[in-house]
């Protein structure tokens, strides 16, 4: 792999780069969807068994106390509760569109690295090509001896490029997928808590 990394050329470095700083991202969105996620069904009993007992109080701590976009949504529209439940799901709505933007933070620096990685590919490539007819202008010879060396520096270049974008192509797929599910989720939460808290309403 040294080998082949050395013999790409010049190009091969900031293609490197474009992985490290990929893969950087990717760590940091991993981690960061991993605690994004929680038992929502359970999640909800809680929340709603507070709110029965009449205890809001006592489910915005259950909120303080735990993490994702469900909980922060749910911490939102609770803490408007003293406002009436108009007020209490614009607060979901606008938690919820916050949420969102974090859930989907940094995912364009994926989408740059899966553009440009390629790009930096093919203009190795192309550097490659200049190279092997420099050689063979230089030479006055088309042997294959004269044109191999450059030619190998262009399809390293592009190979490299194409795996680097796919590497990150892969993670990012995964990603949307969980944040996709996560949005559900939320969504589905939000018109859950606000028609319990309807009935309850409605109830006293």
């Amino acid at each position: 792999m040294v080998d082949y990394f050395l013999q790409g050329g010049s190009f091969m470095w900031p293609i490197l780069i474009a992985l490290i700083f990929g893969l950087g991202f990717v760590l940091e969105r991993a981690y960061s969807l991993m605690l994004s996620g929680i038992d929502s069904t359970k999640f909800f009993n809680e929340i709603t068994e507070k709110i029965n007992a009449g205890d809001t109080d006592g489910a915005i701590q259950i909120c303080n106390e735990e993490k994702g976009p469900v909980a922060s949504i749910f911490h939102a529209g609770l803490s408007k509760m003293h406002r009436g439940l108009d007020d209490v799901e614009k607060a979901i709505q606008n938690a919820g569109a916050i949420e969102m933007a974090f859930l989907e933070k940094n995912m364009i620096w994926l989408n740059a690295v899966i553009t440009i990685a390629p790009m930096l590919g093919f203009t190795g490539t192309v550097v490659g090509m200049i190279g092997a007819f420099d050689a063979i202008k230089a030479a006055n010879d088309i042997s294959p001896a004269v044109v191999a060396g450059g030619i190998s520096q262009a399809l390293l270049t592009t190979a490299a490029g194409l795996i680097v974008a796919m590497i990150i192509q892969t993670f990012q797929n995964i990603f949307v997928s969980r944040i996709d599910k996560l949005v559900l989720d939320m969504e589905e939460q939000s018109i859950k808590i606000i028609d319990h808290l309807q009935e309850n309403s409605s109830s006293k």
